[in-house]
């Protein structure tokens, strides 16, 4: 079950420029791909479906490539793409930042956008990011809804303080449940950070880093082997992360917060073809421009994977219209 948006909401209008006309050809549009490329089960899989749906629907040329990671392929790759004359040329991953900042200026007249980065300061370059902490606040109320412990716990990373004050630990406290929220930040070991905090009383946890969940999860269902009484679960982000569930293993997972990466590639190419791209502010004072989805207009969903979960969906719908009003 997913929960979108509120029924009643309203998709609110974005700034869009128009780009200006050019001759009558095809559109062209370039895809580079992160590490990896399709099969990664991550931003590029979700970008490619994306794709996928866009060429069922618009007539245009891809051209994809993929980089080995490094500043010098990431720029090559790019590089090859304007040789091409692809115009948007999509990047795929924070990692492209530094090379768009460059070339966007080398050529003003090609449209860029990039993934889950808001660092390129151009406004030829669109900025797509995603509201993590309506996200979250989605995750620590739901978290809250089904704890038997009275502890739920969130793992992140340094930077990402405020998404747990605002978005995880908010969520918790609005479930008006006696549950006490917990964060753990890792340097280190994922399965040291996932032992610590169920050893603290944690039964269930949210992972908002990037990457794989497996050594998460394995600890999860390793605790859950030894365990009496009930489950530990897991609330994930997707497609941040990426996890081998089976049969045995997927009622351990009760929810997923979904960025829609997909519908972001399917908009970026379908304004493409109306020669328009979007120009919301994302930082007046640095010159950022591009989207931020959210809960509102569906960009964020949550996914509901259990069954008592479920069951609160209800009440997980009125927790999003809270959510979709948090600044993200």
């Amino acid at each position: 079950m997913k929960i979108r948006a509120l029924l009643l909401a309203v998709v609110l209008g974005g700034s869009l420029l128009s780009v200006p006309a050019q001759a009558a050809t095809q559109l062209s549009v370039g895809v580079a791909y992160d590490i990896g490329g399709r099969g990664d089960k991550s931003f590029n899989d979700a970008s490619a479906a994306g794709l996928d749906k866009a060429q069922k629907q618009f007539d245009f040329n891809l051209e994809a490539v993929v980089t080995d990671g490094t500043s010098a392929d990431r720029e090559k790759r790019i590089r090859s793409l304007i040789t091409k004359s692809c115009n948007p040329i999509i990047a795929i991953g924070a990692g492209y930042a530094s090379t768009l900042q460059a070339l966007s200026v080398e050529f003003p007249n090609t449209h860029f956008a990039i993934i889950n980065d808001a660092s390129v300061a151009a406004l030829n370059v669109t900025s797509v990011i995603f509201a993590n902490t309506q996200g979250a606040y989605l995750a620590g109320f739901s978290a809250a809804q089904v704890s038997k412990t009275g502890k739920v716990a969130m793992i992140a990373n340094p930077e990402q303080a405020d998404i747990y004050k605002d978005g995880f630990s908010a969520g918790v406290f609005a479930s008006k449940k006696k549950v006490i929220p917990i964060v753990k930040y890792v340097s280190g070991s994922y399965s040291a950070a996932t032992n610590q905090v169920i050893d603290a009383g944690a039964d269930v946890l949210f992972v908002a880093t990037q990457g794989s969940d497996s050594e998460v999860f394995k600890v999860i269902v390793a605790r859950n082997a030894k365990k009496k009484g009930s489950n530990i679960g897991l609330i994930n982000v997707e497609p941040d992360q990426y996890i081998t569930v089976t049969s045995a293993t997927k009622k351990f997972l009760i929810a997923s917060v979904v960025k829609r990466v997909d519908k972001a590639i399917y908009d970026i190419i379908a304004l493409s073809a109306a020669k328009k791209q979007y120009l919301d502010i994302l930082d007046a004072d640095a010159g950022i421009y591009g989207r931020r989805y959210g809960i509102t207009g569906g960009g964020i969903e949550f996914t509901i994977r259990s069954k008592e979960l479920s069951a609160l969906s209800g009440s997980i719908n009125i927790a999003a219209a809270t959510a979709e009003k948090i600044p993200a």
